[in-house]
Order: structure tokens, then sequence, then C-alpha cells
């Protein structure tokens, strides 16, 4: 019986899921000794990674591979505006900066534009991560910061796709529809690696916060 790319995917990168997850960052914000606006330092490189990943998608959506992979309702620039005007008020623009990793990660997004497997590779490794741990993440700032909705955690709901495991099996099996040989498989296992590392990155550059939060 052949092994879905989906689950050979997830295996084949589930250690550098984890690592992307222990960040420092990560860990003081989970623990509460963030203030809201060191929180907003993350919310912010989401939001410019998330410009170009929503844009590339646009520009996607009639593609016969990729497009498969374009969803509106994901879109997630709204959210992390609405985020971002609580975090920081209606100014919140003058009050933002991409990172230097955040760069270089919205550099490699639009630089894979143009091949559909690189597209999948970072559409997936945002994308599931948010509707997976992601909905974690949601329910301890809800606690920690007290958002209800309408700002501050927006970025991580989801009402629009309904059951959020019945959309990842949706995706899961459109990775699997995927007519894929060996060498294109390696290819995008190697992009969502790299994905994932370039997403460390920008945590762990947020490092600093954790440090002047200690």
């Amino acid at each position: 019986m052949t092994t879905p790319f989906s689950e050979i995917l997830r295996n084949a990168t589930w250690g550098d899921h984890q690592s992307a997850e222990s960040e420092g960052y990560l860990a003081a914000l989970m623990g509460g000794r963030l203030s809201e606006h060191e929180y907003g330092e993350m919310v912010a490189q989401h939001y410019f990674a998330y410009v170009a990943l929503d844009g590339v998608s646009r520009g996607l959506a009639d593609h016969p591979v990729a497009g498969s992979f374009v969803f509106p309702e994901l879109y997630r620039e709204p959210s992390l505006e609405r985020d971002l005007t609580t975090i920081y008020g209606p100014a919140w623009r003058d009050r933002i900066t991409p990172s230097k990793s955040t760069r270089t990660l919205v550099a490699r997004i639009h630089q894979v534009s143009d091949w559909p497997g690189g597209y999948i590779a970072h559409h997936y490794t945002r994308y599931l991560g948010d509707l997976s741990g992601g909905q974690f993440i949601r329910m301890e700032l809800q606690k920690i910061y007290g958002y209800g909705t309408g700002g501050g955690v927006d970025f991580y709901r989801f009402e629009e796709l309904g059951s959020l495991p019945r959309f990842k099996n949706e995706y899961r099996a459109r990775l699997d529809a995927l007519d894929l040989d060996e060498r294109e498989r390696q290819r995008i296992i190697g992009e969502v690696k790299l994905a994932y590392q370039l997403n460390a990155e920008v945590l762990a550059e947020l490092q600093h916060v954790v440090k002047t939060a200690a």
C-alpha cells in the first residue's frame, strides 16, 4: 500500500516542526511573561509574512495545480489588521517594521511563487500550523490578555472554515492527489524544511523581546 504524500511530508518534517515551536519567545509568551505590545512584535511579523503569502495566493487562484490550495477564507491580512489595531491602536502601521528574518522569509515566498510545489510548501507550513497548534496558542492568549472576538487573536480564528478537522482532512487529501514524481516530492519536502527554518528564525529574532522582559 502506497503511503499518502501528506503522511510522508508530515513524518519527514516533524522534527523541524517541533524545533520551530520550542523557541524562547514562544515559551515566554505562553508563560504570560510578555506585555501586550511585546506580543504585538510577533503579530507584526506575521502581518508582513501573510501580506506576501496572501498576495501570492491571489495571483495563483487560477493556476491548475497551485490553485487547489488557494482558499480565500484562509486569508489572514484582515484579521491581522484587526489584531494590530487592538494591540497598538489605529496608528499601528507606524509602529511596525519587518525584521531581517521576516524579510528573508518574505523574499523566499516570492522567489518560489512561480513553482507550485514551493508555494504549496510555504502554504502548508504556515496554515496547517495555524489550524493546529495555533488554536492552543489562541486559547492561552485569550486567558493572558483577555481578548474576545474582534481583535487581539483573530489571526487564529477560522470560523468561515466550519469544522477545522474536516478542512484539514480535505487539505491533506489535496496533497495526496498531487501528481508528483519522487524528485518533486523530495524537493517539496526540502522546501517545507526550509520554510520551518525561516519561520523559526523569525521567532528567534524576537528573543530580544524576551531578554528585555526577563
